[in-house]
């Protein structure tokens, strides 16, 4: 999706360098319609230039700084050099990121999706959400929760979830515990299936978290847990070893949990 409006004085913008003169660079913004941006020969790098090919091509793709926008002489003055290698790499990642939303949005609801109802579907998840990626990726990871307080109707929800759990890459991280189960009573087994059953939340677990529960050796038994974070990971982690003791004592036996396995019981 491109803006059809005007970048602002201090904003970091992408483009293409469309022409190279004696004077500057002019640079297509690849994320405004129908916008090219002058970069002045003082601008494009530190220090005396002698030749502006040795510091830009035309093709090349940039980050540059808008330093002041005239929209009444249809003017917008850039800046390469002002921008550092750690911003132009996070702009180019957040521009990248912008690439795929956009794609996505067309996956969601077809290519000929028209304007009018792409940028209704677009302000709605922007009211919520910094961007469009970030919108895709929370539905991603949490479903139609995500979208709950988005001004959608059901219909679009579903398109937007399936999309984002059928094409964005989620970060994920895990994190393993492991959990001593002992029941020396009658049915003890039984019991310690319960437990077991329980840590594993029942079927109850949020659709973002995934929990596995196995045998080590008895009675050791490790927990893993994969999330999109390491606080919603280690909280998981340490809920299915609590609902595994609360089993478990219930019903007369005991449970240690530990963060690492223990080499003596192998």
């Amino acid at each position: 999706m491109k803006y059809s409006g005007w970048p602002e004085s201090g904003e970091l913008v992408v483009g293409d360098v469309d022409e190279i003169t004696d004077f500057g660079v002019f640079v297509d913004l690849d994320e405004y319609e129908n916008k090219r941006g002058l970069c002045h020969i003082s601008e494009v790098a530190s220090g005396w230039i002698k030749n502006v090919r040795d510091h830009v091509r035309e093709g090349q793709t940039v980050v540059a700084k808008v330093l002041d926008v005239d929209e009444g002489s249809q003017q917008i003055d850039l800046s390469i050099k002002d921008v550092n290698e750690h911003q132009r790499k996070d702009k180019i990642q957040e521009w990248k990121n912008q690439q795929k939303a956009d794609n996505w949005m067309e996956i969601a609801f077809g290519e000929d999706v028209d304007d009018e109802r792409y940028s209704a579907v677009a302000n709605a998840i922007l009211a919520e959400f910094e961007s469009l990626y970030e919108g895709f990726e929370s539905a991603a990871i949490h479903g139609t929760e995500a979208l709950g307080d988005v001004d959608l109707d059901d219909e679009e929800v579903q398109a937007i979830v399936q999309t984002a759990r059928q094409n964005v890459s989620v970060p994920f991280v895990t994190v393993t515990g492991y959990v001593d189960i002992r029941c020396p009573t009658g049915d003890g087994v039984d019991s310690i299936t319960e437990a077991l059953q329980a840590a594993e939340g029942n079927g109850e677990v949020p659709e973002e978290i995934d929990l596995e529960v196995t045998y080590v050796g008895s009675p050791e038994y490790r927990i893993r847990v994969q999330a999109p974070d390491y606080k919603t990971a280690e909280n998981a982690l340490e809920s299915a070893a609590g609902r595994a003791r609360e089993s478990i004592e219930a019903a007369g036996g005991t449970a240690e949990y530990h963060r690492e396995r223990r080499e003596d019981d192998e």
